[in-house]
């Protein structure tokens, strides 16, 4: 078998986990219940599920585990869904917008006992921290809070006056905000690594460096999975490339845009200038539609995301993008010493909602967590493979939200989003 010549971008992520040895790619044929495209959150999580089942399962990943978002991201799991409760009651109605409230409180227990179950070490720190970037948007981020509350049963969400949030974020930029102890923050390649592990010793099987290159349908509803190397013939697939469906499937790419983000770690700081940060070591995220996120680390780097670009090819100097748009936090912070600086790709929809599909018999397809994917994308990994098992609830749920193509085909879907979200960009910054 060859060797994985793979690596991990060069992230705080990547520096900080335990070396893992590279696990081979594939070569010749194979057979599984399920074959699985893609070893990020999603993927890994349904083979888990299925392999728990007692169903043999084979992942494929075109580079190492957690290669792409899933090891890269911001490492925050907010609450609920990435549009509000209320966009979810008005859209889709009360009982689907309560049982996807239910799904995402489902999706942060499944992580959180999968880490307790199977002794996954992800450096998690609970409590994150909403700041209104302009005034108007205190009272709605409270109101929020109370309907939560309310509706659902959620309480504990904090009130943060003007000061408070000052204090609590070591800024005076923003208005205030809330405490939500219930969200929190993660190592996400740790988490990733770690579900690796947990599959392998349940029987399944990863192959990495194994680019997918195509489907192929057999007799008797199989499909066969064909890499640059060999192929898997399987009962059922499910695609969970994200922001890397790489040709798989056009109609789905079509409903999930790849953006990519960017994020820098500084040197350890001292107690007192970490603290003088963030005091409590909650995650931070603020409400621009391009939205500024950040945390400590376990170590007290201070991690800080923000900037997109929507074409390919990111910016020369990752560590002086990222700078520009922590200056407009913290303008003290110009100096800083960074230690990491890295993008990575994620796929949103227009709707900003997960798109899951059966996109023929025995073919699903799940993507699209539009940067809320911490505990979602493994939850909707779950949900396929619980449809897969027979119990196709969850599944069904997700199938039933709108993601629809983005308008421009191929050719003209890049300039519309640039102007779009350029677009949003300013209304962030005029308000």
């Amino acid at each position: 078998m060859a060797p994985v010549r793979s690596h991990h971008a060069a992230s705080y992520y990547a520096a900080t986990v335990p070396e893992q040895p590279p696990r081979p790619s594939l070569s010749g044929g194979a057979r599984a219940d399920v074959a699985i495209v893609g070893a990020g959150f999603t993927g890994l999580n349904a083979a888990l599920t299925l392999a728990e089942a007692g169903r043999s399962v084979v992942v494929l990943e075109a580079e190492r585990v957690g290669w792409g978002a899933s090891g890269r991201n911001g490492g925050q799991l907010h609450s609920g869904q990435r549009r509000d409760q209320h966009y979810l009651h008005d859209t889709y109605g009360p009982e689907m917008a309560r049982r996807l409230w239910e799904m995402a409180e489902e999706a942060k227990s499944l992580l959180h006992g999968r880490a307790a179950r199977y002794g996954i070490d992800m450096d998690w720190m609970p409590g994150l921290i909403e700041a209104a970037h302009k005034p108007r948007f205190v009272q709605e981020e409270w109101d929020y809070a109370d309907f939560l509350a309310r509706e659902y049963g959620y309480e504990g969400i904090e009130r943060l006056e003007s000061d408070e949030l000052a204090a609590a974020i070591g800024t005076d930029l923003y208005h205030g905000g809330v405490r939500d102890p219930g969200a929190g923050h993660l190592h996400p390649l740790k988490l990733a690594q770690g579900l690796a592990r947990a599959l392998e010793t349940t029987g399944g099987v990863i192959h990495e460096e194994s680019p997918v290159t195509r489907l192929e349908d057999l007799a008797g509803g199989r499909v066969r999975v064909v890499t640059e190397g060999g192929f898997v013939e399987a009962d059922m697939v499910l695609l969970a490339g994200n922001g890397y469906l790489s040709g798989l499937d056009a109609d789905s790419e079509a409903r999930v845009m790849p953006i990519s983000n960017y994020i820098l770690t500084s040197e350890p700081l001292d107690e007192a200038a970490a603290d003088a940060l963030i005091p409590g070591r909650e995650a931070v995220s603020d409400s621009r539609f391009v939205v500024y996120y950040w945390r400590l680390t376990k170590d007290r780097r201070l991690l800080f995301g923000g900037g997109e670009t929507y074409r390919k090819g990111g910016p020369r100097d990752v560590a002086a993008f990222v700078r520009g748009h922590l200056a407009n936090v913290y303008p003290e912070l110009t100096g800083l010493k960074v230690s990491h600086a890295w993008g990575g790709t994620l796929a949103v929809t227009q709707t900003r909602l997960p798109c899951l599909r059966r996109t023929r018999p025995g073919v699903y397809v799940a993507a699209g967590f539009s940067g809320h994917g911490v505990a979602i994308s493994g939850f909707a990994g779950h949900a396929a493979a619980l449809a897969m098992l027979g119990e196709s609830e969850r599944f069904d749920v997700f199938a039933k939200l709108k993601t629809p193509a983005f308008p421009g085909g191929r050719l003209f879907r890049w300039p519309i989003l640039v102007l779009a979200m350029s677009w949003f960009a300013l209304r962030d910054r005029i308000g």
